[in-house]
């Protein structure tokens, strides 16, 4: 019994191949479609993180301290605030022990205040041959983001 074709055949043959491309088609779009979305997911989830960082940022002071020279044998301890607020109630101590800054100074300028952003104070330092080339320091302040932060810094001479 021999096979025959007739042209309806054909063209329901064509149809149903054309309808499985057209499925396996939609198929890869909609994979890749799925992809895209959770590429989109990741990037929106990162931009909320670094927003909220920029406004945890935005809340906090950053204090830091050096040495300077000034002249042959002049040193001072300048420590500055390069965050975007203001710090209150800076104070500063002394871990392992203070050999070189005037404690009259310290008595004097600290507790600071208000160290407005950009702004430093400087310390007169004694320094000599006996003194240690890096020393610890821990600084405490507030800031509208925390009313107790601190930061060790390690300025060395």
């Amino acid at each position: 019994m021999p096979i025959s074709l007739t042209p309806s055949d054909v063209v329901a043959g064509l149809a149903f191949l054309l309808s499985a491309y057209a499925t396996w088609k939609t198929v890869q779009f909609n994979d890749r479609q799925k992809s895209l979305l959770e590429s989109q997911e990741k990037l929106n989830q990162r931009l909320l993180e670094k927003e909220d960082a920029e406004s945890i940022s935005d809340k906090k002071a950053d204090l830091g301290a050096t040495f300077i020279k000034l002249g042959s044998s002049n040193y001072r301890l300048k420590i500055w605030n390069k965050g975007k607020v203001s710090a209150r109630n800076v104070a500063v101590e002394f871990p392992e022990g203070n050999d070189c800054i005037i404690e009259s100074e310290i008595g004097e300028k600290f507790p600071l205040e208000i160290l407005d952003t950009h702004q430093s104070v400087e310390l007169i330092a004694a320094v000599h041959m006996g003194t240690k080339r890096k020393h610890a320091i821990k600084l405490l302040w507030a800031d509208d983001f925390s009313q107790s932060n601190e930061k060790i810094v390690y300025p060395t001479l």
